[in-house]
């Protein structure tokens, strides 16, 4: 049987970050597919929906009238105007002096190094403006009351902002730290370097618990770590869980009762419960001591 073949250079490899995995798109077949990647990756970087429509077809066209972007894309005359102005504004696009004007699109390379480094900017800001805030708000008269500490719950949701919350409460921890991670969540926490973090909280002299329920896939990434209290169990149908100093619980609750495939799960939006519940939290501190002392302990030969 033939075997079909392509050249490298006609494969682009794009990775996929609902999906969790990477995707490899021909170039010669897939430029719907590259085109939606691209546009996915400049809104990140924060052109709203019209301008990366404006941007893209400049671009990939050439030297163009307002009005023939405008037909091209289907969009109103006024709004492809303010579209340019507003690109040209951050750099993204340029006018041609010529009658009628026209408009050129700044090369693909440097338009994501701008909004990459328009990102990194105001990120440093920020960074230089917390000190100050932080004094400011600590400089505000305290309001008078007797704190109390009370039992409260917190839904986050999306995967940026749980593992900003998984990194948050870990790094707090002044004795132990417990993690169950289900298999299908166990790659999503080791390439978002919470698995990192938890190396170094080790190093600190505390005590660090990793389970996971044992498949090849969670051996492949506990090989990768420098833990000493790792431990696999049989495959078990639990959500994901961390404990810190039996004070704060991280829970996910992405589960549903349909069945459905690895893709299906990873495609779905990733959502957690954070609480300092006591008696949720004993709940799961229990869970957690049951199933490490448990028999049915699969080695881990790294």
């Amino acid at each position: 049987m033939e075997t079909l073949t392509k050249k490298p250079e006609a494969v682009v490899k794009l990775y996929d970050e609902k999906a969790k995995l990477y995707k490899f798109i021909m170039n010669d077949k897939g430029p719907l597919q590259g085109l939606e990647a691209i546009g996915n990756t400049l809104q990140k970087l924060g052109l709203s929906k019209n301008e990366i429509r404006v941007y893209i077809y400049l671009a990939r066209t050439g030297m163009r009238k307002a009005s023939e972007i405008s037909e091209a894309i289907s969009l109103h005359r006024t709004e492809t105007y303010r579209i340019l102005r507003d690109l040209e504004k951050i750099g993204l696009v340029s006018s041609v002096f010529e009658k009628p004007l026209k408009f050129v699109a700044t090369p693909f390379e440097k338009t994501l190094d701008r909004l990459i480094g328009s990102k990194k900017l105001k990120l440093q800001s920020l960074e230089r403006k917390k000190k100050d805030l932080v004094d400011l708000w600590v400089s505000l008269p305290k309001l008078k009351g007797k704190f109390v500490k009370r039992e409260i719950f917190q839904i986050l949701e999306g995967e940026e902002q749980v593992n900003l919350k998984a990194e948050e409460i870990s790094a707090k921890t002044k004795d132990e730290i417990w993690v169950f991670l289900c298999d299908s969540d166990i790659s999503c926490f080791y390439h978002s370097g919470f698995l990192d973090k938890l190396e170094k909280i080790a190093k600190r002299d505390l005590t660090v618990r990793l389970l996971t329920s044992d498949s090849p896939k969670s051996r492949f990434f506990l090989r990768k770590l420098q833990l000493p209290d790792v431990k696999c169990t049989y495959s078990i149908d639990l959500p994901s869980f961390i404990v810190v100093d039996q004070e704060e619980l991280l829970l996910s609750i992405q589960r549903n009762n349909v069945q459905k495939s690895d893709i299906e799960k990873k495609k779905e939006r990733i959502a957690a419960l954070w609480t300092n519940y006591d008696a949720f939290i004993k709940i799961l501190s229990t869970l957690f001591t049951e199933l490490w002392s448990t028999k049915m302990e699969v080695e881990l030969k790294r």
